[in-house]
């Protein structure tokens, strides 16, 4: 039996921009349907292949934290300083991301350990072998899996730039003057901002469950940092709570007791103190923290970020149409094609892919990357993939106001949503 073809003919009340003309050609249900099809017929043939990359991806970054902690004590240098912050980007970003997502929910064999409801959660055990960092997994699984992932550049997304930088557009100094503020925010963003508002947003959820209502004058897309919390500007949390169950697990035993053995081994080895390896391994923790947070505000913040991204004023439905064509045009992606650059991007340089199919593994992405290409190519679609620097350019343009982010055209908005629900109920019958 033959589907009727959805049918509605868009009535725009101001023509299109140069850069929306797309649309007024574009074929929603062929569109749709293709990404629909090549994201099954991935999933479908994720398995070994799969398997056999993470555990590549695995090495990689272990070995990258073999060489920094074994040479943490005797030296502040570049080479232990990079391959400490390596790690802790890549065992983050490429690793615990990509699991917490379900990437390999359907062919690990080892689900007791490689479980997206497992992964980093539940105990301190858990969380330490598996996703140690500035955030708590649990509230980086909702901030970042849901909110981020189904609300992507709409008034609700969490991580949109454009919104979360507002006091910093809005400042009423010259562009050149902002920077330094940006440089800071580079340097410190995971701990700073990330940990605090991944943490606002578990809170949030578990209001919303419990039929918490939130309090007058709070509105929940307003981000919280280190500062807010400091300050008691945070009705989700105390001050002491952030301390103990987020910001201080990490902090102690990662830049305090990390170090200890070096103070031990002082003792015993000619030329050194027990003092000045402990201070020596502590300065080279540090500063790999802020080499990785800068290398993870290059691969993460600048995903959505640009005068070529797409905003969005409401919701579409998950894995709809609409959905669909919102991770394209809200996503960028960066130079790939190999594995080596492809660890070091942590695999976020397939943003589009990640986005359409965010429980698909790495692999899958690299596999995924041209055929994506080639159907936006098709149907006219812009598919935006740039050097990571370009990205951060735009970006940066974006935090101090040079720039701002596009609108979708409310008309066609509109047009596509009642689009899904037309598909929708077409399913249904």
């Amino acid at each position: 039996m033959c589907r009727k073809p959805v049918e509605l003919t868009p009535k725009p009340t101001a023509p299109l921009a140069e850069h929306d003309a797309w649309l007024a050609k574009f074929d929603y249900e062929g569109f749709t349907t293709e990404i629909r099809a090549l994201g099954k017929r991935l999933e479908a043939e994720q398995g070994e292949k799969d398997v056999n990359h993470l555990n590549k991806m695995i090495f990689w970054s272990n070995s990258f934290a073999t060489i920094g902690f074994l040479t943490a004590g005797f030296s502040v240098n570049a080479i232990t300083i990079f391959c400490i912050s390596t790690f802790i980007f890549t065992r983050w970003a490429c690793i615990a991301h990509h699991t917490c997502h379900g990437g390999y929910q359907n062919c690990h064999p080892n689900l007791d350990r490689w479980s997206r409801f497992k992964f980093g959660l539940g105990t301190f055990w858990r969380r330490y072998n598996d996703f140690f960092d500035w955030m708590l997994p649990e509230a980086w699984n909702v901030e970042h899996n849901n909110r981020h992932h189904y609300n992507l550049s709409e008034l609700t997304d969490p991580d949109l730039v454009e919104n979360n930088t507002k006091l910093l557009r809005e400042l009423n100094v010259p562009s050149f003057m902002k920077y330094p503020m940006v440089v800071f925010f580079m340097c410190t963003w995971k701990w700073f901002y990330y940990s605090a508002n991944t943490f606002k947003e578990l809170k949030l959820a578990q209001w919303r469950r419990e039929g918490r209502k939130i309090p007058e004058g709070i509105v929940p897309e307003d981000q919280i940092t280190v500062k807010s919390v400091i300050f008691g500007q945070n009705p989700f949390y105390s001050l002491a709570e952030y301390f103990t169950v987020v910001f201080g697990p990490y902090f102690i035993m990662h830049f305090l007791v990390g170090p200890i053995p070096w103070y031990f081994l002082g003792e015993y080895l000619d030329g050194y103190t027990g003092r000045q390896m402990f201070m020596t391994a502590l300065t080279n923790l540090v500063l790999a923290d802020v080499l990785s947070n800068m290398h993870a505000f290059l691969c993460v913040v600048t995903n959505h970020a640009g005068d070529d991204m797409y905003r969005f004023r409401n919701a579409c439905r998950p894995y709809s149409g609409s959905f669909f064509l919102r991770q394209v045009l809200a996503s960028a992606n960066y130079d790939m094609g190999t594995d080596l650059i492809d660890f070091f991007h942590a695999y976020l340089n397939y943003q589009v892919e990640h986005h359409l199919w965010p429980s698909l593994s790495m692999k899958s992405y690299q596999l995924a990357a041209p055929e994506v290409q080639a159907i936006c190519k098709k149907y006219g679609v812009p598919y935006t993939k740039h050097n990571v620097f370009w990205r951060l350019k735009k970006t940066v343009d974006i935090m101090v106001g040079n720039t701002s982010m596009r609108w979708f055209p409310e008309e066609y908005e509109a047009l596509l949503l009642e689009k899904d629900a037309q598909m929708e109920e077409i399913k249904t019958k």
